[in-house]
């Protein structure tokens, strides 16, 4: 299972994470900050889990690269 969190409040629209997990992520044409596709928001935190473990690596670089901080990756 892989668990991918982002605090979306903080986001600079940066584009790191679309570019290294598109599959994960999308720039919105509203406010130019990061969505995470398919997530559930809950106060402010917004999470996907997914058995997919294909996911990870992509989500892990885009955790690495963000300047921010503000995507989490767990593996369980």
């Amino acid at each position: 299972m892989v668990i991918i969190t982002l605090q979306r409040a903080k986001c600079i629209g940066c584009n790191y994470c679309v570019e290294l997990a598109p599959a994960q992520f999308q720039m919105s044409k509203k406010d130019g900050k990061t969505v995470l596709l398919h997530s559930k928001e809950k106060k402010g935190f917004f999470t996907i889990k997914s058995r997919d473990e294909t996911i990870y690596n992509e989500a892990i670089n885009a955790k690495e690269a963000c300047p921010v901080k503000i995507i989490d990756v767990k593996q369980t």
